[in-house]
């Protein structure tokens, strides 16, 4: 047999549905000298039987099952990198694809200059919605060929090992495998591949669609979505230690800070969102993981995070569980602090006293928030539900406490309104919030969503409300935090007099930030026979025919 130029590896675990589709991307390669190695890990389901009938049907496929599971995806990787016969080497899950041209263009890069890996985009699409986006696109955005990683330091962010096409010759001569027994495997194995290599060459074409289910079952959720597991928080920490010994050990220490900052802002982020919702025990044990660790990275990476993330690891550090599920919702959306405290010298300190610690008054320093000087229409404020309380039909009356820690409302009732746009035209419900205390407003409002204005194909989609406030001839447009748990209510509205019928869901968010959501969905007639009218009119060639009727008509 030929040596092929690339092998890509297929790995598999119980996903029979699936691997076709991950198979027949790789089939369908521009390049077609490929191996392709399905290696399966032992999975219990049709799996061998569908990897079997794919090979039969393409003599470039091997099927390599696994004695027993491995229960990771680093025993499989690597015992197909062991029976590969090509050069350079790729990584694909069987959830995955690979584009139609990513093993011509990585090909291509090795080609064009000898390098020990190349890489490009991953192209992400949510399963739930559809929407794409490119994974981390300010560090593939061109072509460029780095000789190591200290020149760019921010790549660690990008740790996938399936967005790679490595040399088969490095991983051999660094003896360079995928770690087994533990999970992020990819995070280690990349961070070893980055400071390995002498030189590796990034492409801003996609290589490689990432399918991302953000509500999979608890049973088939991927590793990155099982983060309300102890043991997950445990595995994390657990390879971070294993990447800043391998930092010290190949000489490559002085990107710690580098790798630590990594650390805070991409995976303790990914905790931090999901901690408003974790009980006090969890919250314990969180802590005891974490703590330690934090206290051994680099002072530098703290320094480089915005000012929220900042205040809920220094909670956290400080032992202050209670305070870190307020602090910890709606991050990134300019939630303000319930209060503040200052010492009297000008500094305004996150809570209701000032640290007595050095360390503590350095990161729950709010100052940099401006919370009593930035323009208004930028101005943070927190907008809570106190109480929700259903009414007939699709009516509900929420109590509203909107807190004011930069004092930036004057003295006295405010102009307030809720801002919903199910469609093109807003639903606004005016009300008024009244001073409790100095920072402090509380009001009432009903919102009866049988009111709201919907398109005449009907809305089906999620929206949150908005809080607005008006000061003057300036607005102000902000979230509206709902209990984190309540029960949803559903009712049938009959808008249009019944000729658009939907059902209208009330519930909580159910993640970061913790919004009160509003789920429209269609059904009756405007399910059946409008909305596939409509979207067989929408659609791009019916649209230019119009047009050009129009046109000739004019």
């Amino acid at each position: 047999m030929t040596t092929p130029d690339v092998t890509v590896t297929v790995i598999v675990y119980n996903d029979a549905a699936r691997l076709p589709r991950a198979v027949a991307s790789v089939r369908a390669q521009t390049h077609a000298d490929i191996e392709i190695v399905i290696s399966d890990d032992h999975s219990t389901d049709d799996t061998p039987a569908v990897a079997r009938q794919l090979a039969a049907q393409d003599h470039r496929i091997r099927y390599l099952r696994l004695p027993e599971n491995s229960g990771g995806c680093s025993a499989p990787r690597n015992r197909a990198v062991e029976i590969a016969r090509a050069p350079y080497l790729m990584f694909l899950d069987s959830d995955d694809e690979l584009p139609p041209r990513a093993v011509e263009l990585l090909l291509a890069a090795h080609r064009g200059r000898e390098v020990d890996f190349t890489m490009g985009a991953v192209r992400r699409v949510r399963v739930d919605n559809g929407r794409r986006s490119t994974w981390m696109p300010h560090l593939v955005a061109e072509h460029r060929t780095l000789d190591g990683i200290e020149a760019d330091p921010r790549l660690l962010f990008e740790h996938l090992s399936t967005s790679k096409m490595y040399s088969r010759a490095f991983l051999d001569r660094h003896r360079l495998r995928f770690p087994e027994g533990i999970h992020y495997e990819d995070q280690l194995f990349s961070a070893r591949a980055y400071c390995l290599a002498k030189a590796f060459t990034i492409i801003p074409d996609p290589v490689y669609t990432w399918y991302i289910e953000p509500f999979a079952a608890a049973a088939s959720a991927s590793i990155s979505n099982q983060r309300h597991k102890i043991s997950n928080v445990r595995d994390r920490v657990h390879v971070q230690r294993l990447i800043d010994d391998f930092l010290v050990e190949s000489g490559h220490a002085a990107l710690r800070e580098d790798k630590d900052y990594k650390f805070l802002k991409h995976d303790f982020r990914m905790y931090a969102g999901d901690l408003p919702y974790r009980d006090a025990e969890w919250l314990e044990s969180f802590a005891e993981i974490m703590n330690p660790y934090l206290e051994t990275l680099a002072p530098g990476a703290y320094t480089r995070l915005p000012r929220p993330e900042r205040v809920v690891l220094q909670l956290l550090r400080d032992g202050r569980l209670s305070d870190v599920r307020p602090a910890a919702r709606g991050l990134g959306h300019a939630v303000a602090p319930r209060h503040v405290t200052s010492d009297g010298s000008g500094a305004a300190y996150w809570g209701d006293a000032v640290p007595s610690a050095d360390r503590a008054r350095r990161e729950l320093d709010v100052s940099d928030l401006e919370l009593d000087t930035r323009p208004f229409p930028s101005a943070h404020f927190r907008h809570e539900i106190t109480e929700l309380t259903p009414g007939p039909g699709a009516c509900l009356t929420l109590a509203i406490r909107t807190y004011d820690p930069g004092l930036r409302l004057p003295v006295g009732p405010q102009r307030a309104s809720l801002v919903l746009a199910p469609s093109r035209r807003r639903m606004t419900v005016p009300f008024r919030l009244d001073p409790v205390r100095p920072g402090v407003f509380e009001g009432r409002v009903r919102l009866d969503l049988a009111t709201a204005t919907l398109p005449v194909q009907g809305f089906d989609g999620v929206r949150h409300p908005l809080l607005r406030l008006e000061q003057q001839g300036l607005s102000h447009s902000g979230l509206l935090l709902a209990p984190l748990d309540f029960p949803a209510a559903t009712a049938r509205v009959d808008y249009r007099s019944g000729a658009t019928p939907h059902d209208v869901t009330i519930e909580p968010e159910g993640r970061n930030p913790g919004r009160l959501q509003i789920r429209w969905r269609p059904v009756g007639v405007t399910a059946r026979v409008i909305r596939p009218v409509v979207r067989k009119v929408a659609r791009p060639k019916v649209r230019n025919a119009a047009r050009l009727v129009a046109s000739v008509l004019k």
